[in-house]
């Protein structure tokens, strides 16, 4: 018990000496003259000069002016499968309500399917990117293209698509979807 109250009185006695040092070492007149100076010496040096932002040029501005070619994520076509007009005029009808599939680009839609039903026409089952699979016939459009399903097999949707030709006009552009494994 006496080391105990022995050891709790010297470990009070240091906490008073460093709490009293402490206190001491804050009142010298020296560190504070001393301070002073080193502030006052910082303060004789010379400024520094500060350099004025580098002055930019301007840019020539850029004007795209392929916005009405093939886009280059599409795959290429060929050549002599694009049918140029002979006699008569190719055109969107842009008067014609746009079905649920012109809403996607080709690329975005998948074949997964074939359906009949008694009496009818085969049907391709045709998936969108959301996972909705839709039923197509001939005559019916999709793709962003005025794509117009003309053919429809087990394995494969034909459609004819209906593009610019980059010269103020449009063009017939045959294109296929396959079946996905």
């Amino acid at each position: 018990m006496k080391t105990r109250s022995l050891f709790q009185a010297l470990a009070f006695s240091a906490l008073v000496a460093t709490g009293a040092g402490g206190l001491t070492g804050c009142s010298s007149g020296a560190n504070i003259a001393e301070l002073d100076a080193r502030i006052a010496e910082i303060k004789a040096r010379p400024r520094g000069r500060i350099e004025p932002p580098p002055e930019f040029k301007p840019i020539a501005t850029f004007s795209y002016a392929a916005h009405q070619l093939r886009s280059p994520f599409s795959p290429p076509v060929d050549e002599s499968q694009v049918t140029a007009p002979q006699g008569r005029q190719v055109e969107p009808d842009m008067t014609r309500p746009r079905e649920y599939l012109e809403r996607y680009s080709l690329d975005a839609l998948r074949m997964v399917g074939t359906i009949t039903r008694p009496g009818q026409e085969l049907e391709a089952l045709m998936e969108d990117p959301s996972g909705a699979v839709n039923r197509v016939r001939i005559g019916n459009h999709m793709g962003r293209n005025f794509g117009r399903v003309i053919s429809v097999t087990e394995t494969r949707v034909g459609l004819i698509e209906i593009v610019p030709d980059g010269h103020d006009g449009w063009v017939e552009r045959p294109r296929a979807i396959s079946l996905s494994e």
